[in-house]
């Protein structure tokens, strides 16, 4: 069993950002351990809620009661506690390039612990130092801190030589995570939970090896946010005006400035963008001008806006704050979208939380994942292959089709197949056979219709429908599934696409033996043509028109 000390010495207590770094490392040694059979028994002292007075520098401790502080209060406690534990994890923000000053009066107070005699060691930091009274030397270390600034590199320098002094040179791990504000930040939730991802797994390797890794370290030093995009938030979160250091204290608007600067500056495509943000609960307007470079807000209307959100304050920060899903708040018209609707159906590529190591970590995925995502191009060309090859002539049509279903999956194994393209090879080889064994190539061209479009329909009964099966991974993937528009968009023309072919399977079986049969190959063909346009228009405009509110 592994005894763990958190000596929390942030003075936001349990409201500390550091502190959920620290949570998330002890769960990962928690999952190590607990993987060897073992586990670990965990406390947490607050130095916030602790009575721990500064040091008198008496020198009691050493000459008078040995090993004891002349003062009584809860250091005691803390000492036994330090004794105690096996691993000790001093949880911290930077104040001031240095500890917060109530934990600065726990480490002086930590005097009793040594021996007054001078000492020197070879590994010694410094000019001088003492023994310890205690045997220290199987203790673990770790600190684990947040900064304020856009990275930890070059703030710590006071910390770890202080921390070299009384643990030994380089005998402890780090955490040290810049931009640790943005922890409390329930808008920016998807990022820094996956930075916590990332120390519950640097907690794993602790437990398991004593260090954290090198290639875990690295993705720790990662930025949360580059430089210019987190300064420009963190420089609209005090409610300040830049220019004249007056008070804007306004939370809708530090809101849009910290939106705004979210702004991915390598989305511009040459054309400028004025987002209109109206939160009709405050009856407050604001533009942002998304332009080459950068963002900017204004707090009066002085361009045309492109697109125009009109949304209750509440519901906006909801939807940031991942509370509720912007496309779902759309679907229910609980805000309305008007102008370029385009903005909104790419708006993670113009205000995307993502990060470059983000990106690695899903090419790295990716690249383990050989298939490629499914495309309609197996599905339709089965079919194809089959109108086509046996209309002009069915005897050498059908072996043509058939050695396409056949030979298709191996030209195409790099991509992954999905039930309708298994599905569509089946149906169109049965039909390849029955016009083999003698069954007229009108019934059997019939049935190829009927059967396509009752493949479209019955999909609407299931979780996605055929198209959508395809489509997903230009909206996010299953994340798209999640989309009321997206699925309601897609159940509409899966359901069009159904109808058509079983329409075009009655008529042809009907047609074919009047005078209308030698029009049939101009219909069936010129029928799907316009499907398709009216597919590529109804999947901008409808999206569109429910945003207006419609």
């Amino acid at each position: 069993m592994m005894n763990l000390l958190i000596i929390n010495g942030s003075p936001k207590g349990d409201k500390s950002n550091t502190l959920r770094l620290t949570n998330a490392f002890v769960e990962g040694i928690r999952i190590s351990e607990e993987a060897k059979g073992k586990g670990i028994e965990t406390a947490k002292i607050d130095v916030k809620n602790s009575k721990i007075e500064g040091c008198k520098g008496c020198f009691a401790c050493w000459k008078v009661t040995p090993g004891k502080c002349c003062i009584d209060d809860d250091m005691s406690m803390v000492l036994d506690k330090i004794l105690w534990a096996d691993v000790i994890i001093f949880s911290f923000p930077l104040y001031y390039f240095n500890v917060p000053g109530n934990l600065k009066n726990l480490i002086d107070r930590q005097l009793p612990m040594s021996l007054p005699f001078m000492s020197k060691e070879d590994n010694q930091i410094g000019s001088g130092g003492h023994d310890s009274r205690y045997d220290m030397s199987g203790k673990k270390y770790v600190l684990i801190s947040t900064c304020g600034f856009y990275s930890a590199k070059g703030n710590y320098d006071s910390v770890c030589r202080m921390f070299d002094h009384f643990c030994g040179l380089n005998n402890y791990e780090t955490v040290f995570c810049g931009q640790g504000e943005l922890f409390r930040v329930k808008e920016l939730s998807e990022r820094t939970d996956e930075y916590l991802r990332w120390v519950k797994k640097a907690g794993e390797e602790f437990g398991e090896y004593g260090k954290v890794g090198k290639d875990n370290k690295t993705k720790l030093e990662e930025l949360l946010f580059p430089r210019e995009v987190f300064e420009k938030m963190a420089d609209a979160s005090w409610g300040v005006n830049k220019e004249n250091h007056k008070s804007d204290n306004d939370e809708s608007l530090i809101f849009t400035r910290q939106m705004a600067a979210m702004y991915n500056a390598k989305s511009y495509d040459g054309k400028e963008r004025v987002l209109e943000m109206c939160y009709t609960d405050l009856g407050k307007t604001y533009q942002v001008l998304l332009g080459k470079d950068k963002s900017e807000v204004f707090t009066e209307k002085k361009y045309e806006a492109t697109t125009v959100i009109e949304t209750p304050f509440k519901v906006w920060v909801a939807i940031a704050r991942n509370e509720i899903r912007g496309d779902e708040a759309l679907a229910k018209q609980m805000y309305r979208v008007s102008g370029d609707f385009s903005l909104m159906m790419n708006w993670g590529k113009y205000f995307g939380t993502s990060t470059k190591g983000a990106k690695e970590t899903e090419s790295k995925d990716n690249a383990c994942n050989k298939k490629r995502n499914p495309n309609m191009s197996i599905m339709l060309t089965t079919w194809i292959t089959f109108w086509i090859a046996t209309a002009i002539n069915p005897e050498v049509g059908t072996v043509i089709s058939l050695a396409v279903c056949a030979v298709l999956p191996l030209l195409m194994n790099k991509q992954e197949m999905i039930i309708f393209d298994k599905l569509s090879i089946a149906m169109v080889s049965i039909l390849d056979i029955m016009i083999i064994c003698g069954t007229h190539c009108h019934k059997s061209t019939v049935l190829s219709y009927l059967g396509f479009g009752l493949m479209w329909l019955v999909s609407c009964c299931f979780k996605e429908p055929l198209c959508a099966a395809y489509v997903k991974y230009g909206y996010n993937g299953e994340d798209a599934l999640k989309n009321p528009l997206f699925m309601k968009t897609n159940y509409i023309l899966a359901i069009g696409w159904g109808i058509l072919y079983v329409l075009i399977s009655i008529w042809t079986f009907i047609l074919n033996k009047t005078d209308f049969a030698q029009y049939l190959i101009v219909i069936n063909n010129v029928m799907p043509l316009f499907m398709g346009l009216f597919t590529g228009w109804f999947q901008k405009w409808y999206p569109a028109h429910i945003a207006k509110g419609n």
